[in-house]
Order: structure tokens, then sequence, then C-alpha cells
């Protein structure tokens, strides 16, 4: 193998080195991104269901008025 194409080999694989670690990183804040949304959802659906909760409540408890 001549120099030339040992040194393009060479650059090409230092490319893919520095293309790998860019994926890494960001793959590492994609991850932390869903992280983060994924405890965001969790917080608004128990928020949901304890604004259902108290929705129930009260239409319960107007419902009892109403038959007085």
């Amino acid at each position: 193998m001549s120099e030339d194409r040992f040194q393009t080999l060479n650059e090409k694989v230092d490319d893919l080195i520095d293309v790998c670690a860019d994926m890494k990183r960001e793959n590492q804040l994609l991850k932390a991104n869903e992280n983060s949304w994924l405890s965001e959802r969790k917080q608004l659906k128990d928020k949901n269901k304890e604004a259902k909760s108290q929705l129930e409540s009260i239409l319960i408890r107007l419902k009892a008025m109403d038959q007085s």
C-alpha cells in the first residue's frame, strides 16, 4: 500500500472516529431529553388524574345538592 493511500485511509478512519464521537454525544443528549420528557409526561398525567378526581367529586356534590 502506498504512503498516500495509507494516509487517505488514516484520515478516513479519523473522520469516522469523529463522527462516532459526535453521534455518541448527540445520543446522550437525546436520551437525557427523553428522560426529561418522560418525567414531565408523568407529572402531567398525575395532575390530570387529580383534576379529574376533583371534578368528579364536585359533580357528585352538585348532583346531591340538586336532589335535595
